[in-house]
């Protein structure tokens, strides 16, 4: 269950985005096990809270190449685990996971795709130069992440040369979801709508479409198109949205 501080109103599904805290690397090391390799700033996270959750930041198989997030002990940490398998690493596999940290109350989805855009960047670095396996690169890997850290959350863009790669990330903020739509509510098609074809929606959306006219409301549009009611409104959220 969430809380609440009533001090502040920062509490989990508030709603309101916030910097991020941390960048970290993790690997999994051949007898050490999971083990942060790198994070920025030092010790932002401490052993005992990465031991209790280091199960999930280099997780099974199965959930490899996959975006997760973890909330706890006040943290929030969005991952995307990365397995490489090759004969030139111990057990045949080097697997990493590059992670940002958040607050816990902190709206994180706005992340999800500049954590697994830069662990791609990172994945073909390791395939190509060995970047994450070579322990002669960690200082570089910590200015790395330094100065990613940096500018994202100063400019919510960063370009960073490092070799002989340019990588390029970019935060894109999400709009919140339109409202619920209730039955009495009167769609209407604005200006420009027109210009988009209608092969480019869905095909419950496609069936739904040529009954709003702004004069039907939405029990009727449902009843007209012969759709679901609760997909009707789904479909009227989804145009809305976009």
């Amino acid at each position: 269950m969430a809380t609440i501080n009533q001090t502040n109103q920062f509490y989990e599904g508030c709603g309101r985005e916030g910097p991020i805290r941390c960048i970290l690397l993790s690997e999994f090391h051949a007898v050490a096990g999971s083990k942060i390799s790198c994070q920025v700033p030092e010790n932002y996270i401490a052993k005992e809270v990465f031991d209790s959750i280091r199960f999930f930041i280099i997780p099974k198989p199965q959930l490899q190449r996959c975006t997760l997030t973890v909330n706890a002990l006040g943290h929030k940490v969005i991952g995307y685990p990365v397995k490489i398998d090759h004969t030139r690493y111990p057990r045949n596999a080097f697997y990493f996971n590059l992670c940002f940290v958040c607050d816990s109350w902190a709206r994180s989805v706005q992340y999800e795709a500049v954590v697994k855009k830069l662990s791609e960047y990172l994945l073909m670095m390791e395939e190509e130069t060995s970047f994450l396996s070579n322990p002669d690169n960690n200082t570089r890997i910590q200015n790395l992440l330094s100065c990613i850290l940096r500018d994202l959350n100063e400019k919510q863009v960063a370009t960073i040369v490092e070799g002989e790669t340019t990588i390029y990330l970019k935060i894109v903020r999400l709009k919140p979801d339109p409202p619920p739509v209730q039955d009495h509510q009167v769609p209407l098609i604005c200006k420009g709508f027109e210009n988009i074809s209608l092969e480019a929606w869905d095909l419950t959306t496609q069936q739904v479409i040529p009954f709003i006219n702004g004069i039907n409301h939405v029990a009727r549009i449902a009843a007209e198109a012969d759709v679901e009611n609760q997909l009707v409104k789904s479909c009227i959220q989804n145009l809305v949205y976009y």
